[in-house]
C-alpha cells in the first residue's frame, strides 16, 4: 500500500512529507505601492473568463514574471509574490521558519537579503521584506470566490531551483479542506484552490494566476507519494492570504475567525461535525448551538468532518456571520453565527 501525502512545496533543507491528517539604483525616489491597498480586482461574468483575459499563456506569464521571485533561505529554497514597490513579499511560512539568512533573487537576477516582517503557521503564510530595493513591480491580486472549477490557471515559481518556470493547468476543485505540518504543533489548515497545474518543491510561495494575470491563490502544498507532482496541487486562497497579509504587515502576527465549539466527526445517520462543547460568550453560544448538535453546512458548503469545519471557518474573518445548518434530536435548523476571533474569548 503506497501512502499519499502532502507535501510543502519547499525544496532543499527542511523539506519532506506531511502526511494528511493534513532595482532600481535610485532609491526614495518614488511612493510606495502596494497590492494591499488596491481593491481586489473582480472577474466578469459566471463563465469564469475574466474581462480583460490575456491572450495566451506566454501573455499570462510577461505579465506576472516581473512580480515573482525566488527565496532561498539556508539550504532550503522557494518562491514568493511581491506586493509593493519597496519590497514587501508574500510567501509560505515553510519557506522561511527556518530562521535561516534570507536572500530574494528578483527576475531580472538582482539579488538581496530580506528579513521576516510576519509569520503565520496556520495560514502557512508569510510576509519578507527586502532590502535596499524601490520601484518594483507590485503583483495584482485577484479574487478566489470567483473562481470557476474548469477555469485555466498558471502557476509560477522555482520548483527544485529552477527560477521563473511557468505551468498551466485548470482549477480542479475549491473550498477543498487540506491540512499540513501536524509535526510541530497546531497544523496548517488550508481552505484550498486545488489544481493540476504542475507544483513541486520549490514553488511554494509563488503565485497561481488567472488568465487576466491575476494572482488568485498562493502555491503551498502537492498531495504525492513521491515528492513531486502528481497533478494534485493547492494552493491558499488570495482571498484569505491578502487578509493575512494585511495583518502581518501591520504587527507582525495574524488572527483568525473561530466559531467557538469543541468538535468530533459524527457517528450514525448524520453525516457532520458532532458539537462536544461551547465556549461561553462565543459566536456559537449566542447563536443558540448546544453540546450535541450535528453540523452539516457552512452556508452553502457541505460539512463532513472536523477539518471541513475548521477550514470553513478560517476562510472568513472575525465578525462575519455565517450561517450553520446542524441537525438537533432529528431536526434540521440553521443559525445565524457572528464568528469570533483566537486574540479573543469569543
Amino acid at each position: 500500500m503506497v501512502t499519499l501525502a502532502l507535501v510543502a512545496g519547499l525544496l532543499g533543507g527542511g523539506a519532506g512529507a506531511a502526511v494528511v491528517t493534513a532595482l532600481d539604483d535610485e532609491r526614495g525616489t518614488a511612493p510606495a505601492e502596494s497590492s494591499l491597498d488596491q481593491p481586489p480586482a473582480a472577474e466578469a461574468g459566471d463563465s469564469g473568463q475574466t474581462a480583460a483575459d490575456l491572450s495566451s499563456i506566454d501573455d499570462v506569464a510577461a505579465e506576472v514574471l516581473p512580480s515573482v521571485v525566488s527565496i532561498a533561505v539556508g539550504r532550503g529554497a522557494g518562491s514568493g509574490v511581491i506586493i509593493s514597490s519597496d519590497g514587501q513579499i508574500l510567501t509560505n511560512n515553510h519557506v522561511v521558519e527556518s530562521g535561516g539568512p534570507i536572500t530574494v533573487t528578483f527576475h531580472d537576477g538582482a539579488t538581496v537579503r530580506a528579513e521576516v516582517l510576519g509569520t503565520d503557521r496556520l495560514t502557512d503564510l508569510a510576509v519578507i521584506q527586502a532590502q535596499d530595493v524601490d520601484r518594483l513591480t507590485p503583483a495584482e491580486l485577484g479574487d478566489s470566490e470567483d473562481l470557476q472549477v474548469g477555469e485555466q490557471v498558471v502557476a509560477i515559481g522555482s520548483p527544485f531551483g529552477l527560477e521563473g518556470t511557468v505551468t498551466a493547468g485548470i482549477v480542479s476543485a475549491v473550498h477543498r479542506p487540506v491540512t499540513a505540518g501536524g509535526d510541530f504543533g497546531t497544523p496548517t489548515v488550508i481552505d484550498a484552490i486545488q489544481t493540476d497545474a504542475p507544483i513541486n518543491p520549490g514553488n511554494s510561495g509563488g503565485p497561481l494566476v488567472n488568465m487576466a494575470g491575476q494572482v488568485v491563490g498562493i502555491n503551498s502544498v502537492i498531495y504525492s507519494s513521491t515528492g513531486s507532482s502528481v497533478g494534485l496541487g493547492f494552493a491558499i486562497p488570495i482571498d484569505q492570504a491578502r487578509w493575512i497579509a494585511e495583518q502581518l504587515v501591520e504587527s507582525g502576527t495574524a488572527e483568525h475567525a473561530r466559531i467557538g465549539v469543541s468538535i468530533e466527526t459524527a457517528q450514525g445517520n448524520v453525516r457532520g461535525v458532532l458539537i462536544t462543547a461551547v465556549q461561553p460568550g462565543s459566536g456559537a453560544a449566542e447563536a443558540g448551538l448546544q453540546e450535541g448538535d450535528v453540523v452539516t453546512k457552512v452556508n452553502d458548503r457541505p460539512i463532513t468532518d472536523g477539518l471541513a469545519l475548521v477550514a470553513a471557518a478560517r476562510s472568513f474573518r472575525p465578525g462575519e456571520t455565517i450561517a450553520v445548518t446542524y441537525v438537533r434530536a432529528g431536526e434540521t435548523h440553521t443559525a445565524e453565527v457572528t464568528l469570533g476571533s483566537d486574540d479573543s474569548a469569543g
